[in-house]
């Protein structure tokens, strides 16, 4: 099976006991996890539960039935699934692996555009960027929180900032005409 920050996050989340999938949602959103595990869509979390079922990894724990609710299946996590999750966590803790998000990609179109627009662009993600930053102080400082419960924000927020310091530098050399291009296709 492949592996996918969705299904580490459902093989961590078992780690505390079985959970229906309701309940896997709500504690990654609860948690904060969802700024790194996408949970948006609920059919994309029941699929991947369903190919960790036919993995393996978690097996169902109960079913219940209430007459005013829907069935509602709780799964728990394998032995196999508890090893392969300490296996991708080891693997993605050393590895470091080219993980394809769109900003890069969107830079290697930018001369597409202007310079002059590029920069404008580029401005507004720094200004968005900022805002962000804004928000991961203001949960990093969540009182009670441990800080090992906060390490990916802490990544998140140095991302953003090494980021910030990096398109500022790339605008003040668009400004500066250091940095420059004739727009057109590729």
């Amino acid at each position: 099976m492949n592996r996918s920050p969705l299904a580490l996050a459902i093989l961590g989340l078992l780690e505390n006991g079985p959970l229906h999938p309701y309940g896997i949602q709500r504690l990654i959103k609860q948690w904060g996890k969802d700024q790194v595990v996408n949970v948006g869509q609920r059919t994309s979390l029941y699929r991947m539960i369903v190919r960790l079922e036919e993995a393996g990894l978690i097996g169902v724990a109960a079913t219940e039935r209430d007459e005013r609710y829907p069935e509602r299946t709780t799964y728990h996590l394998t032995d196999a699934g508890r090893t392969v999750c300490r296996e991708w966590l080891a693997d993605i803790l050393t590895t470091p692996r080219n993980e394809f998000p769109e900003f890069p990609a969107a830079l290697s179109f930018v001369m597409l555009l202007t310079p002059e627009t590029a920069g404008e662009l580029l401005q507004e993600r720094r200004e968005r960027l900022q805002r962000r930053i804004a928000d991961f102080d203001a949960e990093l400082k969540s009182d009670g929180v441990p800080r090992w419960a906060l390490l990916e924000t802490e990544y998140q927020k140095a991302v953003a900032e090494a980021e910030v310091a990096w398109i500022a530098s790339i605008v003040d050399d668009l400004q500066e005409g250091s940095l420059t291009w004739t727009p057109g296709p590729v």
